[in-house]
């Protein structure tokens, strides 16, 4: 019966997947699927972070007190609170303890990220040193390519 499921061993399309470390890119993109399945909103307080309600005073933004705001608004700024329930219940207590000082879901995953990815420079290159590696691959004298 378990082999007939549309998802892997000890997965659940009602709990989010779980993290310990290893292969961050296939829990990454496992998350974003289950946080856009439970509101596209929850997401957008992952990328974009927090959503704060302003209003416009003498051609400038200001906060709006909490007291102040909309439903709409309350709904909207809670995301950022379901986000963070939702990050820190699949990570285990080393992964937890990496965030457990930040302030909102964006920070919470740009540093899962940057931790298990690194930046945007490490990135580029670690491409170009593959892409050079793979440039430079050469047979050895004698070795035919049935060898393998």
């Amino acid at each position: 019966m378990a082999e007939k499921l549309p998802f892997g061993k000890d997965a659940s399309i009602n709990r989010p997947p779980l993290f310990c470390g290893l292969n961050y890119q296939f829990w990454k993109v496992r998350m974003k699927i289950f946080v856009e399945y439970l509101d596209k909103g929850i997401w957008d307080a992952i990328e974009n972070g927090p959503f704060i309600p302003k209003f416009e005073k003498d051609e400038s933004s200001i906060e709006k007190p909490w007291s102040q705001w909309t439903d709409a608004e309350n709904k909207k700024a809670k995301f950022d609170c379901i986000a963070k329930n939702i990050i820190t219940s699949t990570l285990n207590s080393d992964e937890f303890f990496r965030i457990s000082q930040c302030s909102s879901a964006k920070e919470m995953w740009d540093t899962l990220e940057v931790t298990h990815e690194g930046t945007n420079d490490m990135k580029r290159a670690r491409k170009h040193t593959l892409i050079q590696e793979y440039e430079m691959f050469r047979m050895l004298k004698g070795e035919s390519i049935a060898e393998v």
